[in-house]
């Protein structure tokens, strides 16, 4: 076909963290791993990040610098530095600032408005000022964080050389953060004061919202999977927003998240007590002994272990699971918290340890080998959450083999496949309100197939380890939508889920 040409589509994926480098929860997991099935797939992909004071010691050494300048934000010209690293065939770059990035915090600084706005800048000042970014196809933003990108690309840099042929792709990881200012921010950081376009960023007489600046300029629109992109038209999950997903419904596009699948491996998991894999289960009976064994649980093969790990919020479901304990753990059966957060919470959930000592334990931390045991060694996953976008806990339980029962929601209701007891298929257990005796009823109706048909149970167990959560169903998705905006360019080596 006339003017089309086959080639590699160059992508900047921006972010404000990805792992190895910083991580702080999914939108990390998302940055650090996506990129590398986008190359797998066929495109060019280079990422860019905060350089935080956070970043480990054998990444920053290692760093070259590649350019630096001065950044005009708002009536201050900003110092930039970008230092480059190439860590498993990845492009990296870091925009960096003492005065922004040079603290131990993340986020949650008093000016997180102005260090933000200043990253967006630099994304966008590096399309220009970094030669390997000039040919730059696709500037994919993820979050409040990177979301002024869309909005400087459009007012201050159209028409300016390398910057015309730049798409723009914003992805939501969760709409509840949407980074609202004070609209001096507009005109004291941003220079959009005299924008009349920009003015549509205000969502009250003095308040700003990066999010929504995104929404109205991004070419394209994402979130983290098919269920949540709906809910968002709805005024519980929108979030104040829900008037523009409706009206930008054509260009909203929900894909699932993915999980790294090497890590999450029983099969070669060194911190886990016996590999296994849905062709041999035998390992897996060892984890679950281990483990009650470890938590002074009674370890009894016969009483189902229901595991929750977790942060320890409403949104993630604990008022059900307080109101259910009780229920549960009459009934024989065992229950495994592992997590921080709200007090209210913590201290229930000490008070249900300490009432039932050798049925239930609560490990109020953050421990990252015991989640991989504790993942192991379940028989249930507790994850009754009031809105999920797309949730990476169930999809590592079903990795593991231990059955989710989670609420009808976003990303849950996307990956489970509820338990149909007269065709045998399903890949975990669902309800549809959040309600918890509806929640206690679908776990206890989990436990009466552990209990009653051990046939049953170990094919959805076998059918939840084989479901395919790799980044690969991903990234093909991705690679879609940015052909959508670039119909000029034929896919280059896109290689499909097997």
């Amino acid at each position: 076909m006339s003017g089309r040409t086959r080639r590699k589509l160059k992508i900047l994926f921006a972010a404000s963290e990805a792992a190895p480098f910083v991580k702080t929860g999914g939108l990390g997991d998302v940055a650090g791993s996506l990129p590398h099935e986008l190359r797998r797939c066929g495109a060019k992909v280079s990422v860019i990040l905060p350089k935080y004071r956070r970043i480990p010691a054998e990444f920053r050494d290692r760093m070259r610098h590649v350019t630096d300048f001065y950044l005009n934000l708002g009536w201050r010209n900003v110092w930039c530095g970008v230092d480059y690293l190439k860590w498993h065939n990845i492009d990296y770059y870091f925009i960096d600032n003492e005065d922004y990035f040079g603290r131990d915090t993340i986020y949650g600084d008093f000016d997180d408005g102005e260090r933000f706005a200043f990253f967006s800048k630099a994304i966008t000042e590096c399309i220009g000022r970094v030669k390997d970014l000039h040919d730059t196809d696709v500037l994919h933003c993820n979050d409040w964080q990177t979301a002024l990108s869309c909005v400087f690309l459009r007012e201050f840099y159209k028409g300016l050389p390398y910057y015309d042929n730049v798409k723009t792709v914003f992805s939501i990881h969760n709409v509840k953060f949407q980074g609202q200012y004070g609209d001096d921010v507009m005109v004291d950081i941003c220079g959009l004061a005299d924008t009349p376009a920009a003015a549509q960023m205000y969502v009250g007489p003095k308040t700003i919202n990066f999010m929504k600046g995104a929404l109205l300029y991004a070419d394209t629109i994402t979130t983290v999977s098919p269920t949540y992109a709906e809910e968002l038209k709805l005024p519980f999950y929108g979030e104040g927003l829900e008037d523009i997903f409706r009206e930008r419904a054509w260009k909203l596009h929900g894909i699932l998240n993915g999980i790294d699948t090497e890590e999450f491996n029983p099969r070669t998991d060194a911190q886990i007590v016996a590999n296994y894999s849905e062709d041999d289960l035998a390992g897996k009976a060892a984890c679950k002994e281990a483990l009650q064994r470890e938590l002074g649980l009674d370890p009894d093969p016969t009483r189902p272990l229901c595991v929750m790990v977790s942060r320890l919020t409403k949104q993630k479901g604990c008022d059900l699971v307080q109101y259910a304990l009780g229920q549960l753990l009459d009934r024989s059966v065992q229950v495994a918290v592992l997590g921080t957060g709200d007090h209210q919470y913590e201290d229930s959930l000490r008070y249900f340890d300490w009432k039932y000592k050798g049925h239930m334990v609560a490990r109020i931390d953050f421990d990252l080998a015991l989640s991989h045991r504790m993942y192991a060694g379940a028989d249930i996953f507790l994850m009754p959450s009031q809105f999920e976008p797309c949730g990476l806990s169930q999809m590592i339980a079903m990795r593991y083999g231990a059955l989710p029962v989670v609420r009808e929601t976003g990303g849950l209701k996307d990956s489970v496949v509820p338990y149909n007891k007269f065709t045998g298929e399903g890949t975990g257990f669902s309800f549809a309100n959040f309600n918890g005796d509806e929640f206690a009823a679908k776990v206890l109706e989990a436990c009466e197939v552990f209990w009653t048909d051990r046939d049953a149970w170990s094919g959805l167990v076998r059918n939840a380890m084989e479901a395919d959560f790799g980044w690969r169903r991903s990234a093909n998705q991705y690679l879609d939508v940015y052909h959508q905006l670039h119909p000029e360019v034929i896919p280059y080596n896109k290689k499909r889920s097997r």
